[in-house]
C-alpha cells in the first residue's frame, strides 16, 4: 500500500511542477489562455482561475497523501514501544 500512495505522490508532484512552470507571474501565458475562459460568469469576473485551483488542489492532494502514509508504516524490527532498542538475548554455550 505504501508503494501505491508513494507513486500517487510523485504524479502528484509531477502534475504540480506543471502547474507551477506553466504560470506567468505577471498574469499572462497560459494562465491568461485558460482563465480568459471561465473569467467572467454572468457578467462578473471571477478571482480565482483555473491555474491557480489546480496548484492549490495538488498541494492539498501531496500534504494529505504524506499524512495518510505514515499510517502504513511499520515499526522497525527490534524496537519496543518506549523507543528504546531491545538488545536480544543471545543463548551462549558454555563447553567444559
Amino acid at each position: 500500500m505504501i508503494s501505491l500512495i508513494t507513486i500517487l505522490i510523485i504524479l502528484a508532484c509531477i502534475v504540480l511542477a506543471f502547474f507551477i512552470l506553466i504560470q506567468n507571474p505577471k498574469g499572462g501565458g497560459l494562465t491568461g489562455t485558460f482563465g480568459s475562459m471561465s473569467s467572467q460568469v454572468m457578467g462578473v469576473k471571477q478571482s480565482t482561475d483555473v491555474m491557480e485551483k489546480g496548484t492549490w488542489t495538488m498541494i492539498s492532494a501531496i500534504g494529505f497523501l504524506c499524512i495518510i502514509s505514515v499510517m502504513f508504516f511499520q515499526k522497525p524490527q527490534g524496537v519496543n514501544n518506549n523507543g528504546k532498542a531491545v538488545q536480544q538475548k543471545t543463548s551462549t554455550s558454555k563447553k567444559g
